[in-house]
């Protein structure tokens, strides 16, 4: 441990693309270089995550910067966790003005595939160091500020705060839909854990999906209200938060008096779609949620919960249906389409709707009840499940969440009986990685909520969101090995912003590169 008062012993020079520690005269007046500002230099896109997707350009030099002299004052704390806890640099150095071009400031809203862009210059004239930050909306702006907190390094030998100048940064997705799946059911999550995460999800990458999903445990709920505050909350920080309201299976609280059915995990419920009065129900709470993406759920129906029902059963012979798997088929499908015409009457408008892969989604039946314009089918199966080309050649727009690598609850011990949980083993970053996201609208990332409350989160989703984030943004050729140095940098910045992320190796892993490698 060191302080301002007693330098860094260490230094650190760039040999073969990887910072080699060396140790550190303190009477040495000559340039030296510390950890970071090393390792800023030793690679392409020193240690930018995620890596950009255009020009990237970081220049030979450092300026320092006085910490003091910001211009744009709500860069300043963005700023202040590049230093570390405890540690006061020198204010002195030049100052730092940050200027924002919005090329389109009437885009306030999000849309699937519109215009994220951002390029980033950084030039040093005179006592002033200059940074231009250009979009086309206002999150693009936001990209391009988290960027440039990223260009920001501590420098623990001469206690001062520096910047990389002559900086030229272009920049834009790989993948329109980046998203991470918060499961409020199971378990409950305070709207201030839920703002938190929005937080740490706009300052930890570019723009993520923050998805609300399921209606199980009804005891403690969020009221019209506080959903309204956090998709603003959301808004503001360019996080994007879509409510899921799963049906008609999981909804095993609030629905005792519409019929409910038994179903397949505890706590049980089905929704009952022979009732005329659900579909009003179903309006009145689809109207709370404010979003221009919807998902309506459709996970794990269970044919043989609505075959328990007599009153489901006359229903089907009514209607003259089955009562096998194709019979019910058509009921959920009866079920399926008048909860999207509601859907669209709640919000007013026709908006993009989203559905878990099921057996209404299987590919001989799935352009019979689902329109290809109107659903987006999102992928929890295996990520080589062949069901997945045969959606792709069918024009089905699709969201891999495929749980052998997407499941953050995944590896932990099980909650029902003994053993492990059902999508053991545990999965780690490098595998997160690497998941082939070919051919996808994008992806998104599953923290289901049985085992998980707002007292773990942090560490089920940190730091391994983060590389699913670079495999959306970027889509980089290379595998887990080449961004490791970078991804061992990104979890210590986790630390310092306040994030309690799970350690990946040793510290002395990260001051000593390519010695903890097989």
């Amino acid at each position: 441990a060191t302080s301002a008062d007693e330098p860094s012993p260490w230094r650190w020079s760039c040999e073969n693309n990887k910072c080699v520690k060396l140790r550190n005269d303190p009477q040495n007046q000559e340039p030296v270089l510390s950890m970071e500002a090393c390792k800023m230099f030793c690679n392409e896109y020193g240690l930018l995550w995620p890596q950009p997707t255009g020009q990237v350009q970081l220049g030979n030099f450092l300026s320092k910067i006085n910490i003091n002299n910001i211009v744009v004052e709500r860069f300043k704390d963005v700023v202040a966790t590049a230093v570390p806890k405890g540690i006061s640099p020198k204010a002195t150095g030049k100052a730092f003005a940050v200027n924002l071009v919005n090329n389109n400031p009437d885009l306030k809203e999000f849309s699937l595939g519109f215009d994220e862009s951002y390029s980033i210059n950084v030039a040093s004239l005179n006592d002033k160091v200059n940074a231009t930050i250009t979009a086309n909306s206002f999150f693009g702006l936001r990209h391009g500020l988290e960027t440039l907190s990223q260009l920001i390094v501590y420098d623990d030998i001469r206690n001062h705060v520096l910047i990389v100048r002559d900086v030229t940064i272009s920049d834009k997705p790989a993948y329109p839909y980046r998203g991470v799946l918060l499961d409020t059911a199971r378990n409950y999550y305070t709207v201030d854990s839920i703002k938190s995460t929005i937080v740490k999800v706009s300052r930890s990458f570019p723009r993520e999906d923050l998805i609300l999903a399921d209606m199980e445990l009804w005891l403690q709920i969020y009221t019209k209200q506080q959903i309204g505050e956090v998709v603003q909350y959301g808004l503001e920080r360019g996080v994007r938060v879509l409510p899921e309201f799963d049906a008609p299976a999981h909804v095993g609280e609030g629905w005792q008096d519409t019929g409910l059915t038994t179903c397949f995990n505890p706590p049980c419920g089905q929704l009952n779609p022979a009732r005329e009065e659900l579909y009003e129900h179903l309006e009145d709470i689809y109207s709370d949620m404010a979003a221009d993406m919807f998902h309506m759920g459709g996970d794990e129906v269970n044919y043989r919960c609505w075959n328990s029902s007599d009153e489901i059963q006359r229903f089907m012979v009514q209607n003259r249906w089955d009562l096998q798997s194709s019979g019910f088929l058509k009921l959920w499908n009866y079920f399926q389409e008048k909860a999207q015409n509601r859907a669209y009457k709640a919000f007013g408008k026709k908006l993009p709707l989203i559905l878990w892969t099921s057996t209404l989604t299987e590919y001989s039946d799935v352009e019979n009840y689902l329109n290809v314009n109107d659903y987006i089918i999102q992928v929890w199966t295996t990520g080589t499940n062949p069901h997945i080309k045969s959606l792709l050649k069918k024009g089905y727009r699709l969201i891999i969440s495929n749980y052998d690598a997407l499941y953050f609850d995944c590896g932990f011990g099980s909650w029902v009986g003994e053993g492990n949980n059902w999508c053991s083993p545990y999965i780690g970053w490098q595998k997160v990685y690497d998941n082939d996201l070919s051919a996808m609208a994008g992806a998104e990332a599953a923290l289901w909520s049985e085992q998980s409350d707002s007292a773990t989160l942090e560490g089920r989703l940190w730091p391994r969101a983060a590389a699913m984030a670079e495999r959306l943004w970027s889509d980089p050729p290379g595998k887990w090995r080449d961004a490791e140095y970078r991804m061992l940098h990104m979890r210590e910045r986790f630390i310092r912003m306040g994030i309690d992320a799970d350690s990946l190796q040793p510290e002395w892993c990260y001051q000593n590169e390519g010695h903890c490698s097989s």
